[in-house]
């Protein structure tokens, strides 16, 4: 064979693929998935669209045609598994019109006869060849840009024999290619190694069940010609309005030059304790027992950030949104103007409902659409027990901390340990992650369960080694001087016998929530 005739299919890994700018691209439709295939995808090539039934395949090529149509482009839908009827309705669940879209079904009423024994798509008579020979017809009648062809599992069980139905692929891809038409073909196989190399790019949809919670879904790029793609799973949902990808965050592509100011936390006392305060550009973790006041520690930060004139989020797993600001109003910290005006983004989390893709996503929406430059997330407890089959959490989190770090937002994180007195510890370790960790401990003194304050570790600052006490009530947030004499407050048993005095509580307020 001369060499001109061999050609040799190029891949992601291929060394020179092709330049974003050089190809022409169309769109998807799907934001989140242009952005994986570097814009989208190239046009004139026949694609495979792989997943079990209920992953999306119908919703994505819709999308895909919709969007083609809103360009002025024609699409046509063959379909084989379902009737027009049944398309249009789908489409109509999520709002669309299928308008300006041509439905070809393949799908006989004789064929559907319950006393025919024959294919059901038609009479015995009619083999695979005329079958193809009609999509070709509609397509050289309609001259469509975009075309779907769903499914290959019904044109499968026509062939009857894998030679004769990869020779019919085969001959659509040649008659596709010279229409220029961009081809979604839907498959419910995901085994097919053969079909894989016909095709010119693969995309992969998977559906994954849980004990609890709504299905996972999620997407990847198995193979695609000349493209640098973005590899590896990509969450995604769907919902009323369509399939929404998220994909997956790489922090090392959103890089920005910022100052690594030093801010206050509002109070002077836990400045000192900090070096200073909290530093533009880190994360700074808060961990210990519950109602040790993490949560009020968080959103006195969270405060002075705002009376500063930054904008903030804040990500609510645990509280609900009207008992924290209810809360913080008692406690003298109202977030509520804030909250009305836009500078606060507060956002109620269903831990059981999001993935960690969309999750990663809207902390990307919180910076790079809201302008948050102060992020708080409370509490990553119910995020890990939603996801403990995800064995890639942590490396998730450093993803998004380190995006974090990189975009100049100071990130608070509240951890939750278990246990009161004595031993604590954590679901997920993240204190190698955080860049300061601000300790809570109880302690007795004078007869009374109060809480210790400690920072024991600082990327940034020369941080204080001392033990304060802190003290929530209804004027707000105390923290106390230093207190000497201090024993086993790492061992979980922290003893106090030392001169200086506790902090008291005005006598004329009432005692505020501990948090």
């Amino acid at each position: 064979m001369p060499l001109s005739r061999i050609m040799v299919p190029m891949t992601d890994d291929s060394p020179n693929p092709t330049a974003a700018g050089s190809r022409d691209a169309v769109s998807t439709g799907i934001p989140g998935l242009d952005d994986i295939l570097s814009g989208g995808l190239t046009r004139g090539r026949l694609f495979l669209v792989e997943g079990t039934p209920g992953t999306g395949k119908t919703t994505l090529s819709l999308q895909f045609l919709l969007e083609g149509a809103a360009r002025g482009e024609k699409g046509l839908y063959v379909t084989l598994s379902e009737s027009a009827e049944e398309l249009r309705a789908g489409a109509a669940s999520h709002g669309w019109s299928l308008d300006g879209i041509e439905v070809y079904e393949l799908v006989s009423e004789l064929g559907l006869d319950p006393e025919s024994e024959q294919s059901i798509l038609h009479p015995s008579e009619v083999e695979l060849g005329e079958t193809v020979r009609e999509v070709m017809e509609r397509v050289d009648a309609l001259k469509p840009a975009r075309v779907v062809f769903d499914s290959l599992s019904e044109l499968r069980l026509l062939a009857q024999n894998p030679l004769r139905y990869r020779r019919q692929i085969l001959a659509l891809k040649q008659f596709f290619a010279s229409r220029r038409c961009t081809v979604l073909m839907l498959d419910d196989n995901t085994a097919d190694v053969q079909l894989h190399s016909i095709a010119h790019g693969v995309l992969v949809l998977e559906q994954m069940e849980r004990t609890f919670g709504s299905e996972r879904r999620r997407i990847r790029i198995l193979k695609m010609r000349g493209v640098k793609f973005r590899g590896g799973f990509h969450d995604l949902a769907l919902d009323t309005g369509g399939l929404t990808v998220f994909p997956r965050l790489i922090a090392a592509e959103h890089g920005a030059d910022f100052d690594p100011v030093t801010t206050s936390t509002g109070l002077a006392e836990l400045d000192l304790l900090l070096g200073g305060g909290l530093v533009q550009g880190t994360n700074t973790l808060l961990m210990g027992p519950s109602g040790a006041g993490k949560t009020t520690t968080a959103v006195r930060c969270l405060l002075a950030a705002l009376e500063r004139g930054a904008r903030a989020t804040y990500f609510l797993f645990d509280e609900g949104k009207a008992t924290l600001l209810a809360r913080s109003a008692l406690l003298g910290m109202d977030l509520r103007p804030y909250v009305k005006s836009g500078a606060l983004n507060l956002m109620q989390i269903d831990p059981a409902e999001i993935s960690p893709g969309e999750f990663s996503c809207r902390a990307r929406e919180a910076v790079e659409d809201h302008g948050s430059t102060f992020v708080g997330i409370d509490s990553l407890n119910a995020y890990v027990h939603a996801m403990p089959d995800e064995q890639y959490l942590v490396l998730q989190m450093h993803e998004l901390l380190s995006y974090l770090n990189q975009k100049g937002t100071t990130t608070v994180l509240v951890l939750g340990q278990h246990g009161v007195i004595g031993e604590v510890r954590s679901d997920v370790d993240l204190s190698y992650l955080s860049d300061g960790i601000v300790l809570f401990r109880y302690f007795e003194a004078e007869g009374a369960v109060r809480t210790a304050l400690s920072v024991v570790k600082s990327r940034v600052n020369a941080h204080e080694r001392t033990i304060r006490e802190l003290m929530i009530s209804g004027t707000g947030l105390q923290v106390g001087e230093a207190l000497t004499d201090f024993q086993g407050v790492l061992t979980g048993l922290p003893a106090y016998g030392g001169k200086v005095a506790m902090l008291k509580a005005d006598a004329a307020t009432t005692p505020g929530p501990s948090a």
